[in-house]
C-alpha cells in the first residue's frame, strides 16, 4: 500500500470523500462500484469493481472463438482496462489501460468502424489499431467494449461488424443474469 499523505473524517452517516486528484488518477467516476476489502493489519482498501472481470473466463473463451472465427485480433476490456485478448500477446494487452479515444466511444454508446486514414488506438501505449469497438451495455450501463484490431487484411466486412455488436449484447447480456 503506498501512503497519499491524505487524511480524511468519516461523516455521521459513515461517508469518507475521495479526494478529487485521487478519483481522476485512478479514473474514478462518480457512481463507479467500489469494492471494499479489509486487511489483517487494520487497513480498508477500496478497489475499482469491474463486472466485466468477474466474467473473465467467458470473455476470455469469446475473444478466443471470435479470434479462430475471423481471425483478427480481438480486445474486450471494462471501462478502464483490457480484461481479454486472442490472437495478440496477453503480456503486451491484458490489464493495460484503454485509451481516452476509447473511453469516448463507450460514452458515447456507438459502434465504431475504422479506417486507415483515421486511425484509433484502444490501448495506451500499445500501437494497434481498432477496426471496430462495440460498446458493453447491461441494464442501461457502459460497462465495456468489444474490439477488433486491425489484422492482415484491413478492410472491414459488415459479418465482423455484426459480430462485435452480437459479442456485446451477449456479454451484456450476461451481466444482467
Amino acid at each position: 500500500m503506498k501512503a497519499t499523505g491524505i487524511v480524511r473524517r468519516i461523516d455521521d452517516l459513515g461517508r469518507v470523500v475521495i479526494p478529487k486528484e485521487i478519483r481522476r488518477t485512478m479514473h474514478i467516476r462518480e457512481g463507479a462500484p467500489l469494492e471494499i476489502f479489509t486487511d489483517t493489519q487494520g487497513g480498508v482498501i477500496f478497489k475499482k469493481y469491474s463486472p466485466v472481470g468477474e466474467l473473465s473466463d467467458v470473455t476470455e473463451h469469446y475473444a478466443d472463438v471470435l479470434y479462430r472465427s475471423v481471425n483478427t485480433p480481438i480486445l474486450i476490456c471494462d471501462r478502464d482496462h483490457v480484461i481479454s485478448c486472442a490472437g495478440v500477446s496477453k503480456k503486451e494487452f491484458v490489464d493495460k489501460h484503454i485509451s481516452e479515444e476509447l473511453e469516448n466511444i463507450m460514452e458515447e454508446r456507438r459502434l465504431y468502424t475504422g479506417d486507415a486514414e483515421n486511425l484509433m488506438y484502444p490501448v495506451e501505449g500499445v500501437e494497434f489499431a481498432a477496426s471496430i469497438a462495440a460498446p458493453i451495455i447491461s441494464n442501461g450501463d457502459i460497462l465495456g467494449a468489444v474490439v477488433f484490431l486491425f489484422g492482415d487484411g484491413t478492410k472491414i466486412s459488415p459479418t465482423e461488424i455484426k459480430l462485435a455488436q452480437v459479442a456485446a449484447s451477449f456479454i451484456g447480456r450476461q451481466m444482467e443474469e
